[in-house]
């Protein structure tokens, strides 16, 4: 009697476990997120950003990026971004027009700079959300570093 109150024990906690992540669910440790800096920190680019691609999964992807001088005004036209910002601190410029935005993919522009736009300082811990069709940019004083977790919504 009391193997069989055993073997019915162990059979239903098996069928209580789960079988697996289902589809769509990623998990990044907030010491992950933090080492994301150091890791990107010796591969920047002369436009003195570096990125990684985490993964993607239906309308959204994710990935990191670190700046270490500022970045280009963007403008997105089916995606939304989500920032979280993980280390450092900048300015994020939003709304206005970019100067002489110029096409740089399918629904992107690309500009030096906007026009008529507000500021906003943002700094580790802070989430940020941006619409699509509206262009933003992050500027950083000279020697700072920012790193941020990126969302991409496609809408």
């Amino acid at each position: 009697m009391r193997t069989k109150l055993i073997v019915t024990a162990l059979l239903a906690a098996a069928c209580a476990m789960p079988a697996g992540d289902p589809p769509g669910l990623f998990i990044w440790k907030a010491a992950e997120l933090k080492a994301f800096s150091k890791n990107l920190a010796p591969k920047i680019d002369a436009k003195k950003v570096a990125t990684q691609q985490l993964t993607a999964f239906g309308n959204y992807s994710f990935m990191v990026a670190h700046r270490e001088g500022s970045g280009q005004a963007e403008y997105h036209a089916t995606q939304a971004d989500i920032f979280v910002v993980q280390s450092g601190e900048a300015t994020l410029v939003y709304g206005g027009n970019l100067v002489d935005g110029k096409t740089t993919a399918p629904n992107e522009m690309r500009a030096d700079a906007i026009s008529g736009g507000m500021e906003k300082k943002i700094a580790a811990g802070d989430v940020v959300t941006i619409p699509a069709k509206l262009p933003h940019q992050v500027k950083l004083d000279s020697g700072k570093e920012f790193t941020y977790f990126v969302v991409k919504v496609t809408q």
